[in-house]
């Protein structure tokens, strides 16, 4: 897949946020109604709790109201709304439209659905629109799995949890953060993890382990190759978050120590599309990016889809 052209106008993060729902559930909630125990838990997918409830558009409008508030913009001033979800509210319309008109924007507004992929897939479109004249774009990863969890099955319901994480981009003259990208899908694995309309998560977990890590690592030296970088340049690594191993696998093949992987899995679980943002949001208030790093945004979904992302960080100042 491609570099950013350098003669397209390009994007900058200039806010971040999330939104996750009051209740939490601990593994130690689970193991009274499960055959499982924390330890089990926490040593097959590094999940300790995650957090149940609430909306998709309503966790969305949360993540988008904090990115907007840290970015110091206008809601008015935002041109396009992406939602990166696989748990909409409604099948029609889409749930975007309530957290546009919640927010209070005047803009396009329309879901994206590449299941955890969602997030990668959506920077990719949010800076093809701010190419093509988009001067501010929200972009949001939401998700309320608990839905379509079964909760008497240990091997779904120990992984996923709810939750929302936002970013708005603005345009900039020249090139922006995006150095490169990379998005694939594999249709024919579709019955490796899926959901039915109406049903519940269904999931073949070693075969998506092992096709995570191969395709995580794949997408991730694509992306290295198109922008003319090694692994060793790259200062923090945030992966959708599924999986302890499935992220410490992929960083031994890449050969990036753990301790450069910004992961959350602990606190949060598995949250889908809205796991990378809510890992970017904690790993800057946490001082871990710092100006001039470079970051890869590295995912993998039902679908089966994959993407990475190259961006060279350009802020230099925490919010207040």
């Amino acid at each position: 897949m491609p570099a950013v052209d350098p003669g397209v106008r390009g994007g900058i993060i200039r806010g971040w946020g999330i939104g996750v729902p009051d209740k939490v559930v601990t593994n130690h909630d689970l193991a009274a109604v499960l055959d499982t125990t924390d330890e089990w838990i926490v040593e097959r997918t590094g999940i300790n709790e995650r957090r149940v409830g609430g909306t998709t558009a309503g966790l969305a409008v949360d993540a988008g109201r904090a990115a907007i508030e840290v970015a110091g913009v206008d809601p008015a001033t935002i041109d396009l709304l992406i939602l990166a979800t696989t748990t909409p509210d409604r099948h029609v319309p889409a749930s975007a439209s309530r957290v546009q008109d919640q927010l209070g924007l005047r803009c396009g507004a329309f879901d994206l659905n590449a299941a955890c992929s969602g997030f990668v897939y959506g920077l990719a479109v949010a800076h093809g629109m701010i190419g093509a004249g988009a001067q501010r774009v929200l972009l949001i990863g939401a998700e309320t799995l608990s839905r379509i969890v079964d909760w008497d099955d240990r091997n779904t319901a120990v992984l996923f949890g709810d939750g929302a994480g936002a970013v708005v981009i603005d345009a900039v003259d020249g090139p922006g953060q995006l150095l490169a990208w990379d998005v694939d899908s594999e249709g024919s694995a579709e019955p490796l993890l899926y959901a039915e309309v109406g049903g519940f998560m269904q999931m073949n977990g070693k075969e998506v382990f092992r096709r995570a890590v191969r395709i995580m690592v794949d997408s991730a030296e694509k992306a290295f190759a198109a922008a003319g970088v090694k692994a060793d340049d790259v200062a923090l690594v945030v992966p959708h978050q599924a999986n302890i191993r499935i992220i410490d696998a992929a960083c031994a093949r890449l050969g990036i120590p753990m301790d450069r992987a910004a992961v959350t899995l602990l606190r949060w679980g598995n949250t889908s599309a809205a796991s990378i943002p809510i890992a970017l949001d904690r790993a800057w208030r946490t001082g871990r990016i710092h100006e001039g790093d470079l970051v890869l945004f590295t995912s993998f979904g039902a679908g089966l889809t994959w993407g990475a992302s190259l961006v060279r960080w350009t802020m230099s100042e925490p919010p207040a």
